[in-house]
C-alpha cells in the first residue's frame, strides 16, 4: 500500500465515512494515515470514538457528513441500511450539493443501486458502486479488491482515495456492473468454501492427514484463496470472523436473487445459499464464513480436526 497522497490533494478533499464497523473502520483509518481528513458516522457510538482517537471527526447524522465533505463513502450491511442511510431525513442524500461524490462500498442488490444512483443524479451529485473483497485483513492492509460501477471519469476522479484503500481497482461498467461483479465474485468465494470444507471432511472420514491434503492439493489444480488462507485454520477449528457468516448469506441472497430478475440459472449458488442459511439459524452467523465446514460436520458426525501434538 502506498497510502500516499499529495499536500495538495489533502486540502482539498474531505470524506465522510458512514459505517465504521468490521470493514469500514480499518479502511477509514487508511485514509486518515495517508493524510485525508475523514469525518466519521455510526449508528452505534464506540466505532466513532475510535475513529476520532485515532485523529478523525465525528459527525450526529449521515447528513451532517455530507454536508462537511466532498466525498461521501458508505461501507454498510444490506440494501435496506444502505436505503435508509441514504433516504432517510437526515440521510446522505438530504447532505449532499451538487458535484458531490457517493461512493458505496457496501454490497448491495444491483437493482436497488441503479436506483439510489438515480436520486444522487437528482441532487447533482455522482454515485459509484464499489464494493469490495478481501476480508478484514485486506481492509487492515489496504489490500481491497473494488469493483467499481458508475461513470469512468468519476472513478479517475477518485482513484487516489480508493487506491489508500486497495490494491486492485477494477471499472466493471455503469451504475449496478460493481453489485454484479460482486456478486459474481461472492458466488465463487462461497461455493470453494464449500467444496473445500466437503473435501476436508471426508479426507478425515476416509483417515487422511489433514495437514498433507492441504499441503498437496494446494499446490495442483484445485490451489485457491481458501486452500491457503482458511484451510489451515479450519482443520484447527478456529472459525475466528474475517468475514461473518452471515454477511455471506445475505450476499448470497442477493446473488439468487439477482439471478431471478436476470433469468440466469444459479443451481449450485442456491444450495450453498441454503448451507450458509444453516450456519446462521444454528448459531454461527458470527464465524467466519469458512465454518459453513461446520455444517458439513453435522451432517457427518465428526469433527475434522488435525490431533494435537
Amino acid at each position: 500500500m502506498s497510502g500516499e497522497v499529495s499536500e495538495t490533494h489533502m486540502a482539498d478533499e474531505t470524506i465522510a465515512f458512514v459505517g465504521l464497523g468490521i470493514m469500514g473502520g480499518p479502511m477509514a483509518k487508511n485514509l486518515l494515515d495517508a493524510g485525508y481528513t475523514v469525518i466519521g458516522h455510526n449508528r452505534s457510538q464506540e466505532p466513532v470514538d475510535e475513529h476520532v482517537a485515532a485523529g478523525g471527526e465525528a459527525a450526529e447524522t449521515p447528513k451532517e457528513a455530507a454536508e462537511r465533505a466532498d466525498v461521501t463513502i458508505m461501507c454498510l450491511p444490506d440494501h435496506d441500511v444502505v436505503a435508509e442511510v441514504m433516504r432517510e431525513e437526515d440521510g446522505v442524500l438530504a447532505g449532499l450539493s451538487e458535484g458531490d461524490v457517493v461512493i458505496d462500498n457496501s454490497t448491495i442488490s444491483p437493482m436497488v443501486t441503479e436506483e439510489l444512483a438515480a436520486e444522487v443524479r437528482d441532487r447533482g451529485a455522482r454515485m459509484l458502486d464499489a464494493p469490495i473483497s478481501g476480508g478484514e485483513e485486506g481492509a487492515i492492509e489496504a489490500s481491497l479488491s473494488i469493483m467499481v460501477g458508475g461513470d469512468e471519469d468519476v472513478l479517475e476522479e477518485c482513484r487516489p482515495i480508493l487506491e489508500v484503500m486497495g490494491e486492485t481497482i477494477t471499472y466493471c461498467g455503469d451504475n449496478g456492473a460493481g453489485q454484479v461483479t460482486k456478486a459474481c465474485n461472492q458466488i465463487v468465494v462461497a461455493g470453494t468454501m464449500e467444496a473445500v470444507s466437503e473435501a476436508l471432511v471426508f479426507a478425515y472420514k476416509a483417515g487422511a492427514d489433514l495437514e498433507a491434503v492441504v499441503d498437496a492439493i494446494s499446490g495442483g489444480a484445485a490451489g485457491c484463496w481458501t486452500l491457503d488462507n482458511r484451510a489451515p485454520s479450519m482443520i484447527q477449528g478456529d472459525f475466528d470472523p474475517g468475514f461473518f457468516a452471515d454477511y455471506q448469506y445475505k450476499d448470497l441472497r442477493i446473488a439468487t436473487d439477482a439471478g431471478e430478475a436476470y433469468g440466469s440459472p444459479m443451481p449450485q449458488t442456491e444450495l450453498v445459499h441454503e448451507m450458509y442459511k444453516s450456519m446462521v439459524e444454528t448459531g454461527r452467523g458470527k464465524d467466519d464464513n469458512s465454518g459453513v465446514m461446520q455444517v458439513i460436520e453435522d451432517l457427518a458426525g465428526v469433527e475434522a480436526r488435525v490431533e494435537d501434538d
